[in-house]
């Protein structure tokens, strides 16, 4: 009887309301389940109190300030517990908010994902912010009491997972199906489709609980920053390939730029005056083995069609690109196939044979061939090569490695280069 006078003389003081610190959570559960009747139970506008008992929900009570009595709520009748005498209610209250609530924070892992422009799989990541509304109370709570889900915090965290996965099936599928580059995909160019899709997409599953997904804020598909150096660098090499007319005139102008590239590269570190000079060569030989490389690797093995293989080893076919795309004019009706360093290489047109005579890499003794020929042969008894190999017409500095003017012997253009 003790605790029963205890409750009689509280009755007038109790009171049963949302405290100001749980103002924003969605669900707030009242922590004492023994209520006395004639408590004041004090409901905010932005929300509705249900009363909960043995697995069903037996009442709600709509915002206002009600004095918790039979007389005022007939479904506490259902409530009263016979121990204490009538003067006590047994009851869990929870309180729900119904007005939109927002800045929740989501985001992790998509996983590995095919960047359909480049072949890569790239390991792609989402993030953002939502607001979220109760549509549904009663709904939300008989779902989340099944849970055993029913504080705020368990209630948050439980949602958050279940919007991250769906946010990542919905996103992996768009990618797939849509085929959109990744660095599009970053760069927010369809981030207004795939909100969209993810809002369709999460509400079918969040219905249930009578909750909806209002909209998404700050919505963001990352990926790292080392992937999204090597995309860019796949883009960049897969427009040059487009621009020279597909692989094998990539072929040609990627040779020709590791060629010049790396005499241009040793030229500098060399200095000035004839050092620079000497390097430039020895710097020109390194491009030649460089090019030469690249283009045997990407060389098919047959030669053209009809034709017998010569003695050494049978050239790629010539292909119709320019020899050394970076000088203005340049032209492929004459190319040559050579053997440096064991090495074969090319085809090169003139100016860029020009360029490995001057710096001592290419000589008459040089194995040379091109289509129409039968056999390799020393580059000094080709008849279009001898002119590279002729001295330079008097005035001309013979250490400068550069052209000169004039008439060659014989009446012939003067050496190209320079």
């Amino acid at each position: 009887m003790g605790i029963v006078d205890f409750l009689k003389r509280g009755v007038s003081e109790m009171m049963v309301a949302r405290p100001d610190e749980a103002k924003n959570h969605i669900i707030y559960k009242h922590p004492d389940q023994t209520i006395p009747q004639s408590a004041q139970l004090t409901v905010d506008q932005d929300e509705i109190a249900l009363f909960f008992r043995d697995g069903t929900i037996v009442g709600v009570v709509q915002p206002g300030r009600h004095t918790l009595e039979t007389s005022n709520i007939p479904f506490l009748s259902n409530l009263i517990d016979s121990f204490t005498g009538g003067n006590v209610l047994m009851a869990e209250v929870y309180f729900v908010t119904l007005r939109e609530l927002t800045n929740f924070k989501f985001g992790g892992r998509i996983g590995a994902v095919e960047d359909p422009k480049s072949g890569i799989p790239v390991q792609t990541m989402v993030h953002g912010s939502y607001s979220l509304k109760v549509m549904d109370p009663q709904k939300l709570l008989l779902g989340l009491v099944g849970m055993q889900s029913t504080d705020n915090e368990s209630f948050t965290r439980w949602f958050r997972e279940q919007l991250l996965k769906v946010i990542r099936d919905r996103v992996a599928e768009l990618l797939v199906k849509k085929r959109w580059p990744l660095l599009d995909v970053t760069s927010g160019a369809y981030t207004e489709e795939i909100e969209q899709d993810v809002l369709d997409g999460v509400r079918r599953h969040v219905d249930e609980y009578g909750l909806s997904i209002v909209r998404l804020g700050n919505f963001v598909v990352a990926i790292g920053d080392e992937d999204e150096r090597n995309l860019k660098k796949l883009y960049t090499d897969a427009a040059y390939v487009r621009m020279s007319g597909g692989m094998q005139g990539f072929q040609q102008f990627a040779g020709a730029k590791a060629m010049m590239g790396a005499g241009e590269g040793m030229a500098r570190g060399g200095g000035g005056g004839g050092g620079g000079a000497l390097l430039g060569g020895a710097g020109l030989g390194v491009g030649f083995g460089l090019a030469g490389a690249f283009q045997q690797s990407m060389a098919p093995a047959a030669g053209p069609a009809g034709q017998q293989p010569p003695p050494m080893q049978q050239p790629p076919p010539l292909s119709s690109g320019p020899a050394n795309p970076f000088a203005p004019g340049a032209t492929a009706a004459v190319q040559f196939h050579i053997h440096l360093n064991g090495q074969q290489m090319g085809p090169y047109g003139l100016e860029i044979l020009k360029q490995g005579v001057d710096s001592g890499q290419f000589t008459t003794e040089t194995p040379v061939w091109r289509t129409g020929m039968q056999a390799w042969t020393p580059a000094g008894q080709v008849a279009e090569l001898q002119q590279l190999f002729a001295p330079p017409p008097p005035g001309g500095s013979s250490e400068s490695g550069g052209s000169s003017s004039g008439q060659g012997p014989g009446g012939g253009p003067p050496p190209f280069g320079g």
